[in-house]
């Protein structure tokens, strides 16, 4: 699991560069980015622009990382493909999670 971290003030920006989250790359995410929450994180962008197919444990493991944020923080997702957010209207997660077209959106919208 390949995943770029990038830090925008007190903002963290987590790019998954791979074009699958799947069982063999969920329990990599969760681990990478639990890293960075315990490192202090607390405000979290999801970059899954390059994402283009997400299963059930690819499901889970975003929402475990959304359980370890700690109280007062927020994860959100942006550059979701048409699949990716079609999936989230039907499991109902675009109820949990705020979606943005873009990473500055995303951004922006926890800096302010």
């Amino acid at each position: 699991m390949n995943i770029d971290f990038k830090d925008v003030g007190a903002v963290v920006v987590a790019r998954i560069t791979d074009k699958r989250i799947d069982a063999a790359a969920g329990p990599e995410l969760k681990a990478k980015v639990g890293a960075r929450l315990e490192q202090g994180a607390q405000r979290l962008v999801l970059d899954l622009s390059d994402v283009e197919f997400v299963d059930s444990t690819g499901l889970g493991a975003i929402l475990s990382i959304v359980k370890r944020v700690p109280a007062g923080g927020s994860v959100v997702l942006c550059g979701c493909r048409p699949t990716l957010v079609d999936l989230m209207r039907l499991t109902r997660l675009d109820r949990v999670f705020k979606m943005f077209p873009s990473q500055a959106e995303a951004t922006a919208a926890l800096t302010a």
